[in-house]
């Protein structure tokens, strides 16, 4: 049970985070982080909760990353549902906190996008469904490629933490413009939810492309991460 919790609350920093930093401060007078900003508060959610929590639970704050290590022989089938339940659960919570405290500004409105994830007319560039499908699979499977190699024995101990935030850092500075970065279906319904109306109807694509593409980057993993004969 303390893994399921600490994958709640992990992905509740991820989310509060990760999308508190767009929503709040991306666009801020004259100070505003910008998607530099926004992209390093990913990568710092996932860095800061790796260290704090990664010896509890693994520190998956992801279902794609759940079903990944599965398929890639690293975590057993038996704690999937929980960890993605648990994972949906944090998502949940921390949009809801993120709107409590957006709302307390005048004229915010909801339907402004709410750090959610879209494609075409709801794609922070204007890309297409296929654009966004071919990026949500290219950069989850990278993602899973970066998290099986930093997390293998055989890589240098203890640095895992900053090569998987770092790597979510730079897939967020290439795909912000695409679809507003997802590679994670828990942070996506963690603020989908609240936008509802396109949110809800286009959040399908960011749970689907997602575990492709870890599946995708777990099998890749395999064959080029298991011991030469």
């Amino acid at each position: 049970m303390k893994k399921y919790v600490a994958e709640s609350f992990g992905t509740f920093w991820l989310v509060l985070g990760g999308c508190g930093s767009a929503v709040l401060a991306a666009a801020f007078p004259n100070v505003g982080i910008g998607l530099l900003g926004v992209s390093l508060a990913f990568g710092l959610t996932v860095l800061t909760m790796a260290y704090a929590i990664g010896h509890i639970s693994g520190c998956h704050l992801n279902p794609a990353v759940s079903v990944g290590l599965w398929m890639g022989g690293r975590f057993p089938a038996n704690q999937l549902l929980p960890y993605i339940v648990s994972q949906v659960i944090g998502a949940i919570a921390a949009g809801g906190v993120l709107y409590l405290i957006a709302s307390g500004k005048a004229g915010f409105d909801v339907a402004a996008g709410f750090a959610s994830n879209g494609y075409g007319e709801h794609s922070p560039g204007g890309y297409s469904l296929l654009s966004a499908l071919i990026t949500e699979v290219v950069m989850t499977m990278m993602f899973l490629l970066i998290i099986l190699g930093a997390t293998d024995t055989r890589a240098p101990a203890g640095l895992a933490p900053i090569a998987i935030g770092l790597g979510l850092t730079l897939i967020h500075l290439i795909s912000i413009p695409v679809t507003n970065t997802s590679v994670n279906p828990a942070r996506s319904l963690g603020v989908a939810v609240y936008v509802g109306d396109w949110a809800l109807a286009q959040l399908w694509l960011f749970w689907l492309a997602p575990i492709i593409g870890a599946v995708l980057g777990a099998l890749v993993y395999r064959f080029i991460g298991s011991p030469d004969e």
